[in-house]
């Protein structure tokens, strides 16, 4: 049963946010996250392996190729995309539960999904796209994690360009030149767009 609303309470968003691989949108999200307990991380399922500081069902669902390829054919995704060589998607059944809970799903993903959730969920989903101040310094991100290969790093710089072409479409866009600063822009962002009463 979905909670009892007023005039004075919105209908929970879909809070997307999207960058370049190294940009910092999954350290802002997890930032926001702490700060409002209305928002609910929407953990994606992905195909791609396991990262040593990951926890299966926090940061993602690690499937196999074949239990995703199931999934797609069951019709249990509200959005997949390939990216970087490995699949990652949202199931309808994770966004419903948060959103019939009252909360307002966060999404750390990329322009694909993004654009997928869209199409689907319309104007109640809220574009934020997560810009690095510049490709060199995005660069210097990707290879100080030291969670990817030379070659890794490239394709990924690669997708950075096609994926900044897709921010126009973004309600709003913050260029992660100073996380703090991003934060508080991210914050109020948030507090207009989701958390207002409606009068």
């Amino acid at each position: 049963m979905s909670p009892k609303r007023t005039q004075h309470t919105p209908l929970p968003r879909l809070v997307v946010i999207s960058a370049p691989s190294g940009a910092g949108k999954t350290t802002l999200s997890s930032m926001l996250l702490k700060e409002f307990p209305q928002l609910q991380r929407s953990v994606s399922t992905t195909t791609r392996p396991r990262r040593e500081n990951e926890v299966e069902g926090v940061h993602y669902h690690f499937v196999s190729d074949s239990t995703f390829q199931e999934k797609i054919q069951k019709n249990q995704f509200a959005e997949w995309a390939l990216v970087h060589g490995k699949r990652y998607g949202t199931t309808r059944a994770t966004i419903e539960r948060i959103l019939n809970q009252g909360g307002h799903p966060v999404f750390d993903i990329d322009v694909q999904g993004a654009m997928n959730l869209q199409a689907l969920y319309g104007d109640r989903v809220l574009l934020v796209f997560i810009h690095p101040p510049s490709m060199e310094a995005l660069k210097e991100r990707l290879v100080q994690r030291k969670g990817d290969s030379a070659e890794s790093i490239e394709n990924r710089i690669k997708n950075a360009y096609s994926e900044i072409q897709w921010s126009q479409k973004y309600d709003y866009q913050i260029v992660n030149d100073n996380l703090e600063t991003a934060f508080q822009t991210l914050k109020s962002i948030i507090q207009k767009e989701c958390l207002q009463k409606v009068l």
